[in-house]
C-alpha cells in the first residue's frame, strides 16, 4: 500500500469516463449534497479520494437543496475500480520469467554435459570427431579399439589390421588438415590435375601385437622425400600404458589417374602440402639392403591362382595395398606362421593390379631348416608377388621371431623437427 501511495504521487490519477461500475446517485448535473453536509470521501486502501465539488443545482433560478432519499445507503453504491497507477498497469511477467528460467536450466544442463577437461595449447580438436591434430598442427592422432573380428588364431591383431589403421589415419590426417578434395586422399590441387597418391616403399617394425579390447593410439606425420616424393611415418602405441607397439615409414609419389603414369609434384600441390611437412628423420631406420628378385628357380614356395575380389579394390579401381600383404603371406611356409610371428617387413610396390589380374606369390626362406622352426631363432624370408605373365607387383622381405619369446620393444616417440 505504501508503494501504491508513493507511485500515485508521481503518476497523476485520471478519472475514467462514465462507466457501468460507477453508479453514484446524481440529480441534475451536480453531485449529491445531503442537507449541506458534505459526503465523506471514498477510501480505497488508505487513499482518500474527494469528489469533485460543483455548484448546487438550480431550477428557474432558485437553488434547490437536496434532501436525503429514504432507504438510500452509501454501501449500495458499487465501488469504482482501483485507481490506475504505474505498478498495476505493468504486464504479467510470470510467463516471461518462466520461459527465461526454462532456458537457463536447459543451458546449465548442456554446460554440465560438455567435456571441460583442460587441453594443451598445441592440441586442436578435430571437427570431424575422428581424431585430433597435435604438436603445432603437424601430427595427427587417432585411437582404435581392437575388435574381435580383427584378431587372428593367435588371439592378437593381424598385421592387416595394423596396416588398415595406418592407412585410415593417413586419410583422416588429410581431412583434418583441410587437404582432402573430391578425391580419396587427394588435395584440391591434385583433383584438378587428376593426380593421386601411390605408395612405392614401406617399412614396418612390430614390437608387440595388441590383443582384443586394447585401445591403440596411432600418430602420423609427413615429411618431404626428395623432389617429387613424400614420406609418411606412423607410431602406434598402447593408449593406456604408452608402450610402443609398431613403427612404420613409407614413401609416396603422385600418379596420373587417367594415364596411370607417375607425375612430378605440381607447384600448386607443393604449396598445399609443404606447410604440413615435419623436418625430421624417419621413425624407422632405412633398410638399404636390396630386395631380391625371385623367380621359379630361386623361389621355394609358390602359391598360384590368386585373384582379387571386388571388395579388394579401392576407389581408384586398383587393389588396395594392404591386400598385397595378405597375398605375400599366402606362400609363407605354415610351420613359420604357426611358431613365429611377423616382426618386421619391407615392401617395394612396383606396379598396380586390377580386378581381372591373376597373381602368383613366391617365397624363399633364408634358413633351409624350416621344418624345425620351433628351436630356430629369427627367420628371414624373401617374397615376390607377380602377375602370371611375369610382371612384378611387389617385392618384399619379412622377418619372423619365435612366438612368446621374451622381447624388448624399442622405446619410440614422436620426433621433433630438426633445425
Amino acid at each position: 500500500m505504501v508503494a501504491t501511495a508513493a507511485t500515485s504521487a508521481f503518476f497523476p490519477i485520471t478519472s475514467s469516463p462514465d462507466s457501468s461500475g460507477s453508479k453514484s446517485k446524481k440529480l441534475g448535473n451536480g453531485s449529491t449534497n445531503l442537507g449541506g453536509i458534505s459526503k465523506p470521501s471514498a477510501s480505497y486502501g488508505g487513499l482518500q479520494v474527494r469528489a469533485n465539488a460543483q455548484a448546487p443545482p438550480k431550477i428557474n433560478g432558485t437553488a434547490v437543496v437536496m434532501t436525503p432519499v429514504e432507504g438510500f445507503k452509501d454501501e449500495d453504491a458499487v465501488s469504482p475500480p482501483p485507481p490506475r497507477t504505474f505498478i498495476n498497469q505493468l504486464p504479467d511477467w510470470s510467463m516471461l520469467l518462466a520461459a527465461i528460467t526454462t532456458i537457463f536450466l536447459a543451458a546449465e544442463k548442456q554446460w554440465m554435459m560438455l567435456d571441460w577437461k583442460p587441453r594443451r595449447p598445441d592440441m586442436l580438436i578435430d571437427p570431424f570427431g575422428i581424431g585430433r591434430i597435435v604438436q603445432d598442427g603437424l601430427v595427427f592422432r587417432q585411437n582404435f579399439s581392437i575388435r574381435s573380428y580383427e584378431i587372428g588364431a593367435d588371439g592378437t591383431a593381424s598385421v592387416e589390421t595394423l596396416m588398415n589403421h595406418l592407412q585410415e589415419t593417413a586419410i583422416n590426417h588429410c581431412k583434418s588438415a583441410g587437404l582432402l578434395g573430391d578425391g580419396f586422399g587427394a588435395t584440391p590441387g591434385m583433383c584438378k590435375k587428376n593426380l593421386i597418391w601411390v605408395v612405392t616403399r614401406m617399412q614396418v617394425v612390430v614390437d608387440r601385437y595388441p590383443t582384443w579390447g586394447d585401445v591403440v593410439q596411432v600418430d602420423t606425420w609427413v615429411s618431404a622425400s626428395g623432389k617429387n616424393g613424400m614420406r609418411r611415418d606412423w607410431l602406434v602405441s598402447n593408449s593406456k600404458t604408452g608402450e610402443v607397439l609398431t613403427r612404420a615409414t613409407s614413401v609416396w609419389v603422385m600418379m596420373n589417374k587417367l594415364t596411370r603414369r607417375l607425375s612430378k609434384i605440381p607447384e600448386e600441390v607443393r604449396g598445399e602440402i609443404q606447410p604440413h611437412f615435419m623436418h625430421c628423420d624417419p621413425i624407422v631406420a632405412e633398410d638399404s639392403r636390396k630386395l631380391v628378385k625371385l623367380d621359379d628357380s630361386t623361389a621355394e614356395y609358390v602359391r598360384k591362382g590368386l585373384t582379387p575380389r571386388w571388395s579388394d579394390l579401392d576407389v581408384n579401381q586398383h587393389v588396395n595395398n594392404v591386400k598385397y600383404i595378405g597375398w605375400i603371406l599366402e606362400s609363407t611356409p605354415l610351420p613359420i606362421v604357426e611358431n613365429h610371428e611377423l616382426c618386421s617387413m619391407t615392401l617395394e610396390y612396383r606396379r598396380e593390379c586390377g580386378r581381372d589380374s591373376v597373381l602368383q606369390s613366391l617365397t624363399a626362406v633364408s634358413d633351409a631348416n624350416v621344418g624345425n622352426t620351433v628351436n630356430v631363432g629369427e627367420i628371414e624370408c624373401q617374397h615376390l608377388l607377380r602377375l602370371e605373365e611375369g610382371s612384378e607387383i611387389v617385392r618384399g622381405r619379412t622377418q619372423w621371431r619365435p612366438k612368446n619369446a621374451e622381447r624388448f620393444g624399442k622405446m619410440g616417440r614422436i620426433p621433433t623437427q630438426s633445425a
